[in-house]
This record gives structure tokens, sequence and C-alpha cells, in this order.
């Protein structure tokens, strides 16, 4: 039973325009952790800021652990 690969030619409209909504989400999200890394305070981030940027690189997952884990959160 083997898997057939698809070619990007090969997917339906709606394949195609899933994709690129996803692609403009990942975009997006990217995005804002870089604008947000460049705005924020030293002290307000946990660790160095250069350290952030290969993570925040990092499809999907890179965002989203920058907001959650790399971005200090006041406990007042």
């Amino acid at each position: 039973m083997g898997h057939d690969k698809k070619d990007i030619s090969q997917v339906n409209l709606a394949g195609k325009v899933a994709l690129a909504a996803l692609g403009i989400v990942q975009v997006t999200l990217a995005t804002l952790a870089f604008w947000d890394l460049a705005h924020r305070a030293d002290e307000d981030l946990r660790g160095p800021k250069p350290a952030w940027i290969p993570v925040i690189l990092v499809n999907w997952i890179g965002p989203a652990v920058y907001f959650v884990l790399g971005v200090r959160r006041d406990t007042r």
C-alpha cells in the first residue's frame, strides 16, 4: 500500500486556498513575534533577544514558544 505524493499542481483549488491561508497565518505569527521581540524590553524576556531569533523561525511552533515561554508575564 504505497503512499502517493502529490505535487502542488495535483491539489484542488480548495486545497491550494487552505495551504495559502496556512502560509499567511504562519508568516503573520512570525512577523508579530519578531515585531514584539524588537520592541520588548530585555528584562521582559526569558533569555537574551538574539537567542529567540532562531526559535521564532521554526514554523508554527517557534512563534508560539516565544509568546508562551519567552515573554515574562507580570504576576501583579
